[in-house]
């Protein structure tokens, strides 16, 4: 279920929807309320002729999104509050100024969530109640949330600096508590852009926890440093997480690896 609302910038709507935890807007929407366009996707088209930058980095800052329309939903070009920032400043247009400031009111609410983080959390149990996700589920998933940031807190502070050295260390885990790699398990779900986790039933997210809590106890006891041994002790917690599963799946003769996802639950 994606959430789509409309905010109103001079009498002109522009959609938004909720992904990666925050608000993107409807590109074609912006376009169309800061220049009056009737061909907005030739706009846009002519825009990135004239910002070679932006035409860069354009497929960085959008994602195609599913929108509420009369004709139903529909695959469209969106923008994070950030995005949007990057593509006014390519439009010559007197409203453009006016827009900044309305777009931050708009986004305001991410400024108060780093004020108060406990904002964000009641907004983030907010979005997966919208879902439809059960009270039970929630708060797995929340404290789920809150044991993988203290775990990538420990990693930077012990020597990880890349994306690509999280990606390792969470690849080891997933490895030796669930017998594949997070790319293999989304595969095995048919799952694509969508966030793996949330697409986890109970065991799967408890199981996720202890690989990832018992990965930060040993980092702590050991005051390991480096990649290399955050490595070591990342495979093993995840050989303890990995042991607790296999005896579980022994005892319920069933596996707790499942190609169920939340997309085939709302179906039903």
């Amino acid at each position: 279920m994606t959430l789509t609302q409309i905010a109103i910038f001079k009498g002109r709507n522009i959609r938004k929807t909720i992904f990666k935890n925050e608000w993107w807007f409807v590109v074609e929407d912006v376009i169309v309320a800061l220049t009056d366009s009737q061909n907005p996707k030739d706009y846009i088209t002519k825009m990135k002729l004239r910002d070679s930058e932006l035409a860069k980095g354009y497929g960085q800052i959008v994602s195609t999104l599913p929108i509420d329309t009369k004709g139903g939903k529909q695959k469209m070009v969106c923008a994070s509050t950030e995005g949007i920032f990057r593509i006014v400043q390519s439009i010559p247009s007197s409203k453009a100024e006016p827009f900044k400031r309305w777009l931050a009111r708009v986004g305001y609410e991410r400024v108060q969530e780093i004020e108060d983080p406990e904002l964000a959390t009641k907004r983030t149990r907010f979005l997966y109640k919208a879902k439809g996700y059960p009270d039970s589920w929630i708060e797995k998933r929340m404290r789920g949330i809150a044991i993988r940031e203290q775990l990538t807190d420990e990693w930077q502070k012990r020597g990880a600096r890349e994306d690509r050295d999280y990606q390792i260390l969470t690849s080891e885990i997933s490895k030796a508590t669930f017998g594949v790699t997070p790319s293999q398990y989304k595969k095995l779900k048919g799952l694509q852009r969508q966030n793996l986790r949330d697409h986890m039933d109970d065991f799967e997210l408890i199981f996720t926890m202890l690989g990832e809590r018992t990965s930060t106890e040993f980092h702590q006891v050991r005051d390991t440093k480096g990649v290399k041994k955050l490595r070591k002790d990342a495979k093993e917690a995840g050989g303890v997480a990995g042991r607790a599963r296999k005896d579980l799946e022994n005892r319920l003769g069933r596996s707790i690896v499942t190609k169920s996802n939340f997309l085939q639950k709302r179906l039903k």
